[in-house]
Parts: C-alpha cells; sequence; structure tokens
C-alpha cells in the first residue's frame, strides 16, 4: 500500500472514530435538537469557500457570531465538529488530483492530527474570556493572510512538489503547530501555502496536504471537544449538512473557477471585511466579560 493509500485509509478509520464519538456525546450529555436552515446554508457557504482554497474557519466564525445562537465559548468546538464533513468530502475528492510527495504528505497530516489532539484538550479547558480574545486575534489574523493574498503579497513559490533535508522535519514540525491552532479558529490554508512556498514548492503542491490535513486533524481535534461538551449539537449537524451542498458545487466548478481568479478575488475581499468586523465583535464580547468580571468582583467584596 503507497502512503497516499495509507493516508486515506487513516482517515476513514479517523471519521468512524468521529461518528462513534459524536453518538457517545450526544447520550452522555442529552444532546438534542434538528438542524437549522440558518445554519445549513452557512455550511454550504463557507465549505463551497473552503473547496476553493479561500477556507472555513474565519468565515464560518464570522456568521456564527453574527447569528448570535451559538455561545462564543463553544465556536472553536463546533467549527471542528461541524466542518470535519467537509474535510472528509475535500479529502477524498482532491488528494489524487496532485502529485506531491507521498511520505511529506503523510508526515505532515499525521503532525497536524497530533497538533489538534493536543490544542482540543487545551481549549476545551479555556474560559470564555481567553476564547474570545484567541478567536478574535485568529479572525485578524485570517483577514490579513486574504488581504495580502488579494495584493499579490505572498511568496510565489517554486515548482518542486516535495522538500529535502532540513525543510523536511521543519514543515513537518510548523504543521503540528499549525494543527494545534486550527483547535481556536485559526485556519491552515493560507500559513500552509506560505510555508510551502517559502521552501520552494509549488504552490498548487500546497492543496492535497492541506485537505488531507484537515480531513485527519478535524476528527482528531473533534473527539477532544465529544469529551467536553463544549460544543454546539444542533449548529455542527446543520454545518455537516450544508458542507454536502457547498463541497459538491464547489468541486463541480472547481475548474472553471480556477480559470477566472477576479471572481476568486472578489469574493476574498467580501470574506475579508466580514472577517474584520466579527474580529472586533469578538474582542468587544471579551471586554464586555472583563468589566462584567470587575463588576461582580467589585460587588462581592
Amino acid at each position: 500500500m503507497d502512503l497516499t493509500k495509507a493516508v486515506l485509509a487513516v482517515l476513514i478509520v479517523a471519521n468512524v472514530a468521529f461518528v462513534v464519538g459524536w453518538l457517545l456525546a450526544v447520550r452522555r450529555f442529552g444532546l438534542r435538537g434538528r438542524p437549522q436552515l440558518a445554519d445549513v446554508a452557512i455550511g454550504a457557504f463557507t465549505t463551497f469557500l473552503d473547496t476553493l482554497g479561500i477556507g472555513s474557519f474565519a468565515p464560518t466564525t464570522a456568521l456564527l457570531k453574527f447569528r448570535g445562537k451559538v455561545a462564543d465559548e463553544l465556536i472553536p468546538g463546533t467549527l471542528n465538529v461541524g466542518l470535519n464533513a467537509a474535510g472528509f468530502l475535500e479529502t477524498l475528492l482532491l488528494i489524487g488530483l496532485v502529485k506531491v510527495q507521498p511520505v511529506l504528505l503523510a508526515s505532515m497530516v499525521a503532525s497536524a492530527a497530533a497538533g489538534a489532539w493536543l490544542g482540543a484538550g487545551v481549549v476545551s479547558r479555556m474560559p470564555r474570556r481567553a476564547i474570545q480574545l484567541f478567536m478574535g486575534a485568529a479572525l485578524l489574523i485570517a483577514a490579513f493572510f486574504f488581504a495580502m493574498t488579494n495584493l499579490g503579497a505572498l511568496p510565489a513559490g517554486g515548482a518542486a512538489m516535495g522538500l529535502a533535508g532540513w525543510q523536511f522535519p521543519f514543515a513537518v514540525v510548523v504543521s503540528f503547530v499549525l494543527g494545534a491552532l486550527m483547535c481556536i479558529g485559526i485556519g491552515n490554508y493560507a500559513p500552509l501555502m506560505i510555508l510551502l512556498s517559502l521552501l520552494g514548492m509549488a504552490p498548487i503542491a500546497a492543496y492535497p496536504i492541506m485537505m488531507a490535513s484537515d480531513g485527519l486533524l478535524q476528527p482528531a481535534a473533534s473527539l477532544g471537544f465529544f469529551r467536553s461538551g463544549r460544543f454546539s449539537h444542533v449548529a455542527s449537524l446543520g454545518l455537516t449538512a450544508g458542507s454536502f451542498v457547498g463541497v459538491s458545487l464547489a468541486f463541480s466548478i472547481l475548474k472553471f473557477v480556477l480559470e477566472k481568479p477576479d471572481g476568486v478575488k472578489m469574493i476574498r475581499w467580501l470574506v475579508t471585511a466580514v472577517v474584520v468586523y466579527s474580529a472586533v465583535a469578538m474582542l468587544r464580547s471579551a471586554r464586555r466579560e472583563r468589566a462584567a468580571a470587575r463588576a461582580a468582583a467589585v460587588v462581592s467584596h
């Protein structure tokens, strides 16, 4: 069995564990509810963007914040659980389209999953205000990457489809860190694209690595959120249902869209504006949490 097939086999096993973990969480925490149309629409829209390489974590966070139906501290878990189906589908559809170095693909995917496992445990214990601060910062970072991409300020990259020497372990270590950061809402698409381009790889080589990393790290992170119950069951169901629509639609027109980069650029500018607004709203929420905590402390004394 070659390494690419091995990655797919591990991906399938991880997603079986994901489904079992979700069912156990439903029983343990008594979770109920049906997916709501608004969450399905959000899932369809943001996974459509994800399949085009724009990313889904930042815009999904922004739209969930706008909707106000998911508590801020539940958003990281909801992102990983609800958008897992999209990562699985994208990996199945896209991993075979670009022939990247198999051992690099397997190593970076494994390290990202390990980082996500560690990160989920940390985020599940973080207080509400800390999550608001981290996610506000994460959204601003995402907006920065979106803007730099549109302005053509990111490295152009080379033509290599793999890495050797010190570059190989360096990329694997960074992938571990990015996997951990995914748990607080920092998507790995733009950072991975920049990393691999700086190391001389072709930008297109980042796609199978990005997709496969998400496909494995999200179920790994979700298992941590299932144990703590810190995710919105109803919103996650809606995002999952929408993922099948968004990914299928984007994949059907992917070739046409990639031939019209101006269309993707316009969408990315719109997403950037929404994400910046949401980042400010998240940071303002953190500020209000701090003020409320101080007021409560004064009253108690």
